[in-house]
């Protein structure tokens, strides 16, 4: 993975500008499948979303380093970047508070579990001579949950 190919500081801008908005519409897709509680159909598009963030940050890392990477672009194009690096902040931003939800919600699930088994393994247990655990029941949870 290394930075975009652009000969100019205008082509460079534009490729950002491409990259921030594909990057931008995967993760507003994801969200969308974060908060329709979906995340496993995420899976189709995560490598492409790997590969052109990791593209984004080296690109804007280089570009803080050497700003006339993006000197002599044209003042639309400058303007366009800004624009689309906004709806990149905000769209990442919503992806973190649903990525937050699906967090406690399958942190809930998991402990809600943990305690209904550790409930109906301590239900039968018995002492003295003919006491018995009685089998512990299986427990299956689907990818919905």
């Amino acid at each position: 993975m290394s930075l975009l190919a652009a000969n100019s500081p205008a082509e460079r801008a534009e490729a950002l500008i491409l990259l921030t908005t594909r990057l931008t519409g995967l993760i507003e897709q994801e969200t969308a499948l974060f908060e329709a509680r979906r995340p496993l159909e995420t899976q189709s598009f995560q490598d492409e979303k790997s590969k052109l963030a990791t593209i984004y940050r080296r690109e804007i890392a280089a570009v803080k380093q050497q700003p006339d990477r993006l000197e002599g672009a044209p003042e639309a194009a400058r303007r366009q970047l800004k624009e689309v690096t906004v709806r990149f902040t905000s769209a990442l931003e919503a992806n973190g508070r649903a990525v937050e939800a699906l967090r406690v919600l399958t942190e809930g699930i998991v402990r809600a579990v943990a305690d209904e088994a550790g409930r109906l393994k301590d239900q039968d247990a018995g002492y003295g001579p003919g006491a018995r655990r009685p089998s512990s029941p299986s427990i299956a949870v689907n990818q919905r949950a």
